[in-house]
């Protein structure tokens, strides 16, 4: 997380606990993408999803949560 925010990238992940690291522990970041799903041949197609509908938010600092059936949104502290 460290490396992407140095690099100003966006972090795409699995796992929640880079949201616990920036919410509760307040490390920071230039935008997370976390996929809950867990089908891997639908990733693609959701990061681009997300992107296009998001984007602005993710450079902006937002964790954008992407489930199958929605799209959450926390906006940057």
């Amino acid at each position: 997380m460290a490396y992407a925010f140095r690099e100003r990238r966006i972090l795409v992940t699995l796992d929640k606990d880079f949201g616990d690291l920036a919410v509760r522990r307040r490390q920071p970041h230039a935008g997370l993408l976390r996929l809950v799903p867990p089908e891997v041949d639908r990733h693609a197609s959701l990061i681009l999803e997300a992107l296009e509908l998001h984007g602005d938010d993710l450079l902006a600092g937002a964790i954008v949560t992407v489930e199958e059936d929605r799209i959450r949104v926390r906006p940057p502290d």
